[in-house]
């Protein structure tokens, strides 16, 4: 606790800086001002959390001694209630602050891009591509945010080859980011008759959205082709080639949208994965000095890796990156990620905290 208080004390004096920085009148027109503002509130949270804890150390250790010192049964009964409820509130405090006191990913208040592929298992493994899906949709409405979706190759049974889509909301790409590599499901699939359990894969990607002036891209790098859309939607859809499909040139990227009716919506939804494939390329070769030390880290986010199993007859969710396994399937799918999000950023926090 004395180590966590004393790093308390640091923001505290980061804190009162950066409040007199703010009071320069001139500072919302500086370019890193929004940097500066979640900076803040990101200290003041802190800050606040490390007076709370302050506040319950003080009130144990009062109880503690009350308690030493009291022969009244009935005030000792209250007492062992009050320190319990205490010394529980301050556990909880103190794992928000390890995690508040870790340096958020840049990237944490973007919206995110997220990519399902169907892996092996064939139409199963389309269905849990589509199971993955409406668990992200569900997730992201408890959370607030808004799901669009960019781009889908359905099948005829309900279940999705690729689904491409974008989580809106600020700390979206905070909280998808865990999501990459290979999901695994273990169940009796739909499609087979004999009752055996089969094992499929889906693979999803996770990126942050990028913003216009992150990543340059030029019009005569791109080639723009327009066909009809081959997704559900009416005679309208079919008739009018609104689908949009751009190939980046230099990088041989290709992007496909066809979900609006609308030709050019299409493009702008197609530019805005384009635009997060093409900063993610950037990021990848500008971090491949630091590849050994991301390897450290809780999974690498590389769609080679299998970070995940949803076991159906054991009722069972395993995250492979930290050994949790948590016996509650039903409520994940429908949405009650933050069973697996948070023992994740829990983890990922203390050993930040460690290496600090």
């Amino acid at each position: 606790m004395k180590k966590l208080l004393a790093k308390v004390a640091e923001v505290e004096r980061e804190l009162k800086e950066l409040e007199e920085l703010l009071s320069d009148p001139s500072l919302p027109s500086r370019p890193d001002f929004p940097e500066l503002s979640r900076r803040y509130n990101r200290l003041r949270l802190i800050v606040e959390k490390g007076g709370e804890l302050r506040r319950l150390l003080q009130n144990i250790a009062e109880e503690e001694e009350l308690l030493q010192e009291t022969s009244d049964e009935e005030l000792a009964r209250a007492l062992r209630q009050e320190l319990e409820r205490d010394r529980e509130r301050a556990e909880e405090v103190k794992k928000e602050l390890e995690r508040l006191l870790v340096p958020p990913h840049p990237d944490d208040h973007k919206n995110a891009i997220v990519e399902i592929r169907a892996g092996a298992g064939g139409e199963e493994a389309a269905l849990f591509a589509a199971d993955l899906f409406r668990m992200y949709v569900k997730y992201a409405e408890k959370k607030g945010f808004n799901v669009r979706v960019l781009d889908s190759h359905p099948t005829d049974l309900g279940g999705y080859k690729e689904i491409v889509f974008a989580v809106e909301g600020p700390g979206a790409y905070g909280l998808f980011r865990y999501e990459s590599g290979v999901h695994r499901v273990q169940r009796v699939p739909e499609t087979e008759a004999s009752g055996r359990i089969h094992t499929s894969t889906a693979t999803v990607a996770v990126l942050p959205e990028a913003e216009e002036v992150e990543v340059e891209i030029k019009p005569e790098e791109l080639k723009i082709e327009t066909f009809r859309s081959s997704g559900p939607g009416g005679q309208h859809m079919q008739k009018n080639e609104t689908a949009v499909r751009i190939t980046h040139l230099p990088t041989g990227i290709v992007v496909t949208c066809q979900e609006e009716r609308s030709q050019h919506r299409n493009k702008e939804l197609a530019l805005r994965v384009l635009r997060a494939k093409l900063r993610e390329l950037e990021e990848q070769k500008k971090e491949a000095e630091l590849r050994e030390k991301r390897r450290r880290q809780i999974g690498s986010g590389e769609r080679s890796e299998k970070i995940r199993t949803y076991n159906f007859p054991q009722n069972r969710v395993t995250d492979h990156r930290i050994n949790l396994t948590v016996y509650r399937l039903e409520d994940i799918l429908e949405g009650d990620l933050d069973l697996i999000v948070e023992p994740l950023l829990a983890e990922e926090a203390a050993r930040l905290l460690s290496e600090s």
